[in-house]
């Protein structure tokens, strides 16, 4: 017996997030060739909803009836909306979802469709993802919610939530390898010419600009130790060079970055190394030496904790051949 997905598209869908678990779930089959999932789209009414660009709209081949019976319920991304704004939901997709987790269906959300399952109050309690993007946003709107922006995916048990975008098709293709094995899921993975499992989770992703300062204060020294990444800066050279106590410097630049000065310092470090893998190819060696990281060695570890993934997978991902 084939397993039921229903969808739920709401008004600002992500059209990528939409198309993901069709052609994931689609893909698996049996030694038979027969597909072990059906996927249905439903919506509010079985009304058209647009999506959150691209200029077309899509019209679900259900109302929210099909809901009620589905063994796996999932909410794609959303873009705008109440969910993203004002942390409600429409009183009957709230009403459906919590009934469907009532009952025992599984529930999944891919990147911003986690607000929907936040604002239905499912997710209370629980350690969800979502876009890295929408950290800010969502910790704001659903603060009972334990947020994790750098994984890739986050397995509750019944509850499933993806990080943005693509992490969907991770999430979908963990679901079809606890439902039916690796093999299952490695040829669903080949038939979507995507990698069956990827290293790391989605902080190899995030951007992370520096907090610009505002007035006078640590911006010129921090500029200073940017151009001397290559060189072992310390903390009371670059107090000396804003002209502070070490005190007086580490308190301001926590005010104006929001993280001490040798945190700052790693953080600028990697962050050079991720470029110089992305952009040169040099090796593991030259690229620590260059980020003043010392040796590949640390900068593989440093490199694990704060990306995930090792430099060469990393490299391997974002270097252009």
């Amino acid at each position: 017996m084939t397993h039921s997905v229903a969808m739920i598209a709401l008004d600002g869908v992500v059209g990528f997030d939409l198309g993901v678990p069709p052609q994931v779930f689609g893909a698996a089959r049996d030694t038979q060739n027969r597909p072990l999932y059906s996927v249905v789209t439903c919506g509010v009414g079985g009304l058209p909803v647009r999506p959150e660009r691209g200029g077309f709209q899509v019209v679900p081949d259900h109302d929210l009836g099909p809901v009620a019976t589905a063994g796996t319920v999932l909410v794609p991304g959303v873009s705008g909306g109440p969910t993203m704004t004002d942390g409600t939901v429409p009183g009957e997709v709230a009403e459906a979802l919590r009934a469907a987790h009532a009952r025992g269906a599984r529930i999944i959300s891919i990147c911003t469709g986690a607000s929907v399952l936040a604002a239905a109050g499912l997710l209370d309690g629980r350690k969800a993802a979502s876009h890295w993007a929408w950290a800010k946003r969502l910790g704001r709107l659903y603060p009972r919610v334990a947020w994790d922006f750098d994984v890739l995916f986050v397995d509750d048990g019944d509850v499933l939530t993806s990080a943005g975008v693509a992490a969907g098709v991770d999430l979908c293709l963990h679901v079809v390898r606890g439902d039916h094995g690796s093999s299952v899921a490695n040829q669903a993975a080949r038939r979507c010419v995507v990698p069956a499992w990827r290293d790391g989770g989605q902080a190899q992703y995030i951007e992370r600009p520096v907090p610009a300062a505002h007035g006078s204060g640590t911006e010129t020294t921090r500029a200073w130790a940017l151009s001397r990444l290559g060189e072992q800066v310390s903390l009371e050279e670059m107090a000396a060079h804003a002209r502070m106590s070490v005190r007086t410097f580490t308190r301001r630049f926590r005010d104006e970055t929001g993280m001490s000065p040798r945190r700052w310092l790693l953080q600028q470090r990697v962050a050079h190394a991720r470029l110089l893998l992305e952009s040169t190819d040099l090796s593991v060696d030259v690229v620590a030496r260059r980020a003043g990281l010392g040796s590949g060695t640390a900068l593989r570890q440093h490199f694990q904790q704060s990306v995930g993934v090792a430099p060469s997978a990393y490299r391997r991902a974002f270097r252009h051949p």
